[in-house]
């Protein structure tokens, strides 16, 4: 057998977090896009700031205070645990979370991208028509950004799933819950592993390999399209 048991069980729990991760930053990331492409509020920069900062923020530091902040004694952790639902690291539900903050954007970024250069004529004549804002986005907009957001869930769901930093420290090493296909890569390297490692390894660099090769097939038929 090429995978171990071990293995295709951190494969399935990795494809669980990453399409959890993927269809909720679709649900969050996409209005908060919408905003940063309208508002003229002074709070757009620090705002689309922060949503950047995981790109350039070590993974280790945003695992380490999301521990901290979501941990039995921070103010999520003791939110959490008056809810009665105890902590959030060592769980999966945790991982999502920490997967959320980490690929947000990888979401928001394109789909920012693409309502900017929508512009602002397809909105003055929907305004025209008398359609509400609420047709307007879901008929106008996002027919319209339909690029902007199949790159920005492809990218989340293919950064969700080359995580390791984030998960190792907010999710840790638990078999079935928390190990994911980064983390069992790395316990077969320690373990001395390495045709086991070069295993799975190898599956994650084809399916590296088929999400950029289908985000640019698609790329370049949207311009031949757009020709």
């Amino acid at each position: 057998m090429l995978l171990t048991d071990s293995d295709l069980q951190a494969i399935w729990l990795t494809l669980k977090v990453a399409t959890l991760t993927t269809v909720i930053l679709a649900v969050i990331g996409t209005p908060l896009a919408w905003w940063l492409a309208r508002t003229r509020s002074w709070l757009k920069t620090p705002v689309a700031t922060v949503v950047a900062l995981p790109i350039v923020l070590p993974p280790s530091v945003l695992g380490f205070y999301l521990l901290v902040l979501m941990g039995p004694n921070g103010p999520v952790g003791q939110w959490t645990q008056a809810l009665g639902l105890g902590t959030l690291p060592f769980t999966f539900s945790g991982l999502v979370v920490a997967s959320v903050l980490y690929s947000l954007p990888f979401m928001v970024q394109p789909v920012h991208n693409a309502m900017e250069a929508m512009g602002r004529r397809p909105l003055e004549v929907a305004a025209s028509l008398r359609a509400s804002p609420l047709d307007t986005f879901f008929n106008v907009v996002l027919p319209l950004c339909k690029p902007g957001l199949i790159t920005g869930g492809i990218m989340s769901f293919a950064h969700t799933v080359g995580e390791f930093g984030v998960v190792l420290m907010v999710g840790g090493n638990i078999p079935g819950v928390t190990r994911v296909v980064s983390v069992q890569i790395y316990d077969h390297v320690e373990a001395l592993e390495y045709a086991e490692a070069h295993r799975l390894a190898a599956v994650m660099l084809g399916f590296s390999f088929v999400c950029l090769l289908a985000l640019h097939l698609y790329n370049q038929r949207g311009r031949r399209s757009a020709a």
